[in-house]
C-alpha cells in the first residue's frame, strides 16, 4: 500500500513538487467586556486611580506656576497695570504738581514695579515735607500721603521771614510772620546752627503764660538770649540752660511792675 502524501501538502498541478497550504492570517479582536473577569477590571481601575493621583499633583503644580507666570507677566512686564495718576493727600504747603514732579514715576510704568521707599524719599526731599508714605491703589494709581512741616517761629532775612520747625529746618519763606508764630531774631537759622538750637530749646519750655505774652527772642549769642513781651517788658534769659526753672520764676515774676527781669541766675533774680 503506497503512503498518501504528506501532510500539509499537495502535489503540483504539473507534478511537481510540493506546495505550502493556506497562509493564517491573524486579526485582533478586542474582546467583550463579558470576557473580561470583574477582579481584572477592578485591577485595573485601580491603576489607573492611582495613576491619575500620582500625576493631579504635577498637572495642578503646572498649572499654578502657568498662572503665576502669566500674572507676573502682566504686572510686571506690560503697561496692563500702569501707572496712570498719582494722588497726593495731606499737602497744602506744596502743591499736588510738586509733588508728581518730585515723585518722577513716569506714566505708564508698571505699578508692582515701582519703588515706594524711593518714591517717598523723593517727596520728603521737598522742603516743607517732613515724611511721606506711598502706597499703590490697584489697578493703576500711587496714593502720596505728605505730612507738612509745622511752624514754630520765624526770622527776619532780609525784607522777609523763614519759617522753621522744631528742628530748626527752614521750610518756608512769608512777607509777614504767620498769626501765633514768635518772632526769633538770629543770624543763620538752620538746623546745624547752635543759635537756632538754643532758641529752640528754650521756645520749648516757656510756660503759657510766658509764651502768651511773648512777641520776640532774640539770640546775640549763646549766653545773650532774651525775650521780648507785651507792653516792651524784656526777660533777661542768659543761656539756654536751667530752662524749666528760668520759666517758672520768670512767670512768677509776670505780676511784678518792672520793665526788665533778669532770670539769667534763677536762684538770684533781679529786676528793674
Amino acid at each position: 500500500m503506497s503512503p498518501g502524501p504528506a501532510r500539509g501538502r499537495t502535489a503540483g498541478a504539473d507534478g511537481g513538487g510540493p506546495r505550502r497550504g493556506p497562509v493564517r492570517r491573524w486579526q485582533l479582536v478586542r474582546a467583550g467586556s463579558d470576557a473580561v473577569p470583574p477582579s481584572a477590571r477592578r485591577f485595573m481601575a485601580r491603576a489607573r486611580q492611582r495613576r491619575m493621583r500620582a500625576a493631579l499633583p504635577w498637572a495642578v503644580a503646572g498649572g499654578v506656576a502657568a498662572l503665576a507666570g502669566l500674572v507676573a507677566w502682566a504686572l510686571l512686564g506690560t503697561g496692563l497695570f500702569g501707572v496712570r495718576e498719582v494722588r497726593v493727600v495731606g499737602a497744602d504747603l506744596v502743591t499736588p504738581v510738586q509733588v508728581r514732579d518730585a515723585a518722577a514715576v513716569p506714566d505708564g510704568v508698571p505699578l508692582a514695579r515701582v519703588d515706594l521707599a524711593a518714591t517717598a524719599r523723593r517727596i520728603g526731599a521737598l522742603a516743607p515735607v517732613e515724611r511721606a508714605a506711598v502706597t499703590r491703589d490697584w489697578p493703576d494709581t500711587l496714593v502720596v500721603t505728605v505730612v507738612e512741616r509745622t511752624g514754630v517761629a520765624a526770622v527776619p532775612q532780609g525784607d522777609r521771614l523763614v519759617v522753621v520747625d522744631a528742628s530748626g529746618v527752614v521750610f518756608r519763606t512769608v512777607p509777614s510772620a504767620p498769626d501765633g508764630l514768635p518772632v526769633v531774631r538770629l543770624a543763620t537759622p538752620g538746623p546745624d546752627d547752635p543759635g537756632t538750637r538754643a532758641a529752640l530749646d528754650v521756645l520749648a519750655v516757656l510756660t503759657p503764660q510766658l509764651r502768651a505774652q511773648l512777641t520776640e527772642l532774640t539770640v546775640e549769642g549763646l549766653a545773650r538770649i532774651s525775650l521780648t513781651l507785651r507792653g516792651d517788658r524784656t526777660v533777661v534769659w542768659g543761656d539756654a540752660t536751667r530752662g524749666v526753672d528760668k520759666a517758672r520764676v520768670a512767670t512768677a515774676l509776670l505780676g511784678r511792675k518792672a520793665d526788665t527781669i533778669d532770670v539769667s541766675a534763677p536762684d538770684v533774680v533781679t529786676f528793674k
